[in-house]
Formats: structure tokens, C-alpha cells, sequence
């Protein structure tokens, strides 16, 4: 059984940051990206970040660009995600996921394969 399991959320303030942390069990598959993508209120899944297994490369959305970083620790099954400069609008409940195939835009880490649990991150003005 794929399981993926999120910690790391919280509550901060605008400019605060947080790192995400997710670990992977059961999943041995050699090729996908492993990433994340967050749910905001009233809002559809929207992928933000992805790194691919193969060769580490990393995909991020515009708007989270030079704030947030992907990284992984292949020893510990684990991938992090560091945001830093927070804003309000990056609210949201943030989900680990994989996703087989190709990847060219992080944003379809909104339609993973496999997800987690969920951390919410909140961030207030």
C-alpha cells in the first residue's frame, strides 16, 4: 500500500516561513515526480511544485517561484518543501503527491496518482 505522509503546517505571519515534510512508504516505481499541491478555500487543487525521481529536476509554479524550494532525501523516502515569504494567499491545505507520466508544468500535481493526508498552512497578514 502507497502511503504518503504530510507534517511541517502551521500558522505564521506574512513574511514567516515553514518547511513541509513528506515521507513515502510502499511506492517502487522508478520513474515519477514526487511534489506538491495545495487546496485553498473555495478554490480547485492547484500543483505548485515538483521534482522528478529520475534525475532531480524541479518544476515550480510562477507564483511560487524564488520563495519556494523542493528538495528530497532519497535515503529517508522524504520530500521537503521550504516556503519561505509567506504570503496570505498561500493558505491552504498542502498535499504530498506523485504523479506517473510526464510532467512539463507543476501544475498538473493537481491531478497526482497518489496523495497524502494533508497539512494545513495558514498564513495571516
Amino acid at each position: 500500500e502507497v502511503q504518503l505522509v504530510e507534517s511541517g503546517g502551521g500558522k505564521v505571519q506574512a513574511g514567516g516561513s515553514l518547511r513541509l515534510s513528506c515521507t513515502v512508504s510502499g511506492f517502487t516505481f522508478d520513474d515519477y515526480y514526487i511534489g506538491w499541491y495545495r487546496l485553498a478555500p473555495g478554490k480547485g487543487p492547484q500543483g505548485i511544485s515538483c521534482t522528478r525521481s529520475t534525475d532531480g529536476s524541479s518544476l515550480y509554479i510562477d507564483s511560487v517561484k524564488g520563495r519556494f524550494t523542493i528538495s528530497r532525501n532519497n535515503a529517508k523516502n522524504t520530500v521537503y518543501l521550504q516556503m519561505n515569504s509567506l504570503k496570505p494567499e498561500d493558505t491552504a491545505v498542502y498535499y504530498c503527491a506523485i504523479k506517473m507520466g510526464l510532467v512539463t508544468d507543476a501544475l498538473k500535481m493537481g491531478d497526482p496518482d497518489y496523495w497524502g493526508q494533508g497539512t494545513q498552512v495558514t498564513v495571516s497578514s
